[in-house]
This record gives structure tokens, sequence and C-alpha cells, in this order.
């Protein structure tokens, strides 16, 4: 079979929920993938920032193996003796008390969510069902009907109706607004500290260190959604951290398990994470033996080599060889490490054309927002293969 038979098969048998670029990929090692017909790509998505490690990292996959081998799943019916090792690892790391597993970032969303509201109730003392949560204007956190409840993307939102109630809107990166939002009632501010699909915006230098302050004054929990943007993608562990801001919760996913495993977790204080009892919440795969296993080992290889460290310095150079292009469809380079946006003119006619002339070229990334090409290549990326796509991305933005 070749990539127009996979396509067809797709396309007959499979919901229609994504729009992807038309190649059909069947291998993958470090930062290189290749599809069905036997082409060579360059990857510079990181499948949305899950294989910060590159694809197919030995030592994780050792690790998958030889859990896989021996216990796979006992569901929290049981203990495993893989949940507490990546539970003390991971706050050990982080800095936080403690830690509760899932397995999607949609699920680890919800979970900060329903942790908040909780909280909210039985520690700061607002009234029953009246618990509101303040969220940004542009934010993606998932496609649960809680999650597109307070997104403002109207095709997250259309037909998906009647929405959960609770969610507060302000403007991203405008403090000022924030505070004129929180009233006794609330509990929470859930903010990413990038936001990555919303055309990787980054807020206004000073802007996390504020709303910090403000959750403090007005004992409101701070939720930072660092599944895109943690686990060393912006050259820091979080993204926070490059405004030395902890927050009250994290969200984790994506990176947590090297991209061979869904596997995601919420970080927060025992004064948090406390509020959950028996029977409260909980998943069968979430914490199971095999995503620890894969998770331990990923988180291993994010701190042995170094990979935030490079991370911040390819990606510092990345920035700069990008800003150098001199092509009239580019509005604006914008990014932290190694999550980087290239914003184009209204007159480019659009970033989806941009990212199939690459794949032709060699290299892959997508869209977002219509304008943005987003890159976001594996964080084991060397300088020399940034040379490589530099050329070829030059190139492209040339185009008529």
């Amino acid at each position: 079979m070749n990539t127009r038979d996979y396509i067809a098969l797709e396309d007959q048998y499979n919901a229609h929920n994504y729009k992807p670029l038309d190649v059909v990929l069947e291998r993958g090692e470090g930062i290189w993938v290749w599809d069905v017909d036997g082409n060579r790509y360059l990857d510079f998505l990181s499948a949305y920032s899950a294989l910060n490690q590159g694809h197919k990292h030995p030592r994780i996959l050792q690790a998958l193996l030889d859990q896989a081998a021996r216990l796979p799943l006992t569901s929290r019916a049981f203990r495993n003796d893989q949940l507490p090792l990546l539970a003390r690892e991971l706050c050990e790391l982080t800095g936080y008390e403690m830690m509760l597993p899932m397995n999607t970032g949609a699920e680890a969303v919800e979970t900060a969510l329903k942790a908040a509201r909780k909280w909210g109730y039985t520690v700061k003392g607002v009234p029953d069902n009246q618990a509101e949560i303040i969220t940004c204007a542009g934010n993606f956190q998932g496609r649960t009907i809680s999650i597109i409840s307070f997104s403002t993307e109207p095709q997250y939102r259309a037909g998906f109706g009647p929405f959960t109630p609770g969610f507060v809107t302000v403007p991203y990166g405008d403090a000022d607004a924030l505070e004129a939002a929180i009233t006794p009632n609330t509990v929470a501010f859930s903010v990413e500290p990038i936001q990555g699909e919303g055309g990787v915006i980054v807020p206004p230098a000073g802007y996390l260190r504020r709303v910090r302050d403000l959750c403090d004054r007005h004992r409101v929990l701070l939720i930072a959604d660092e599944i895109q943007t943690g686990l060393g993608r912006t050259g820091r562990l979080f993204a926070s951290d490059w405004e030395d801001v902890k927050p009250d919760i994290i969200t984790i996913g994506k990176a947590l398990s090297g991209g061979f495993y869904p596997v995601s977790a919420v970080l927060a204080s025992r004064e948090v994470l406390g509020v959950f009892r028996p029977g409260d919440h909980g998943s069968t795969f979430g914490g199971n033996p095999l995503a620890a296993a894969v998770a331990r080992a990923a988180l291993q290889v994010l701190t042995d080599e170094h990979l935030i460290e490079n991370a911040c310095i390819q990606g510092e150079y990345l920035m700069g060889r990008l800003r150098r292009i001199e092509s009239d469809h580019v509005q604006e380079v914008r990014g932290r490490g190694l999550l980087i946006g290239v914003e184009l003119k209204a007159s480019a006619g659009g970033a989806r054309r941009f990212c199939e002339a690459l794949q032709q070229e060699g290299l892959l990334c997508k869209e977002t927002h219509d304008n943005v090409i987003r890159f976001a290549p594996p964080l084991v990326i060397r300088r020399e293969d940034i040379d490589w796509a530099i050329e070829r991305i030059e190139k492209v933005l040339m185009m008529p």
C-alpha cells in the first residue's frame, strides 16, 4: 500500500475530526521520521511537544518493553511497584508535595478543575455550587464538554452545547482584567504560560508574576497548564519558571511519556490534592505500572541528557535564524525555547500552504490559527540540524 491507499482508507472509515498533512508516517528515530513511500522528514512539531525526547528513544523504549513483559496494568484497585516511585521522583524534581496521575492532557485539566472546586468548597468556604474559575480568551486546554465551555474558539463549541457553568473569561496577558473579575466565589485562575494552540502567544513580561501576586492576595489558586510548555519545551522545566512563579496546581502530560504512552499528571500541594477521598476521582489506566515506568524513564532522559538546557540554547539559535529571514510574508517571530511561532501577514494566503511546501522540502510542521506556523522540534536537536531546517524554511518563506 502507498500513501494514497492509506489516505483513502482513513477518509472512508475514520471520523474526519482532523485535517492532517497528507503524509503517512510508518517509523521514526530521534528527530527524523519516514513515510510509507520511503521519504525522510525532519519532525518540527514533535507531536505537539509530546516527543521532547525524540522518536523511539532507546532508554524509554527499553523501560516500556521491560515493564510490559512484567505487568502492564493493575487498575487502582491494587497497588503496583512503579507508581510510588514515579510519584516520589516527579515531586522531588518539581518541588510539589503530591501528584495525581491520569492519562491525557484533557483529563489532567479536568482533574485540576475538580480539585480547585472542591478546595474552594472545603477549604476556602465558597457556598455550594457557586465556585467560579477564571480562564483566558484564546486558551486551548482540551476538548471535553467542560473545557470547551470556557473556550473562545467558535468551532470548538459549535454544536456541543449546553455548556458547563462556572467559568469567567478575561483577556490573556491582562492582569488588570483578572483582578477586576475576581469575586469572593473565585476559586482558581487557569492559564497557559504560553498559549501554544492559540498561536504561540507569549504574555507581556511580568504578567505571570503579577498574576501570582493577585492570586495570593485574593486566596485564589493559580493553575498553570504546562501540558505543552512543560518538561523542558521552553528551555526551563516549566514555562512558569521564566518568571520564578510557582503555581498552586500544574497540569502536565505529552512529554511525560516521551511519546510512548498516554500519561498525564496534576501536581499540587497536600492542601489541594488532599481534598480528594477514595471514590472522588479516578481512572482505570491512570497510574498503571506501564505508564509509570515509561514516565520515570522519560523524566530521567530529560535530566540525564540535559535536554532542557539544550532547548534553551538551540531555541535561542533557531529564533535568531528565523528572525533574520527577510520575507515579505512574515509578520512576527515569537516564542521561547523550542516553542516558536512564525506569524504570517494576511496577504500571505494562510500558513497551510507553507506547511505543505515545507513537507515537500522534507520538513514537517503544522499551522495553527490559520496564519501561524508552529515550530517545535524534539529537544534532542543539534545546531547542524537547525541549519539544515533553516535552509528549507527560508526557501519556502520566500515563495510568492
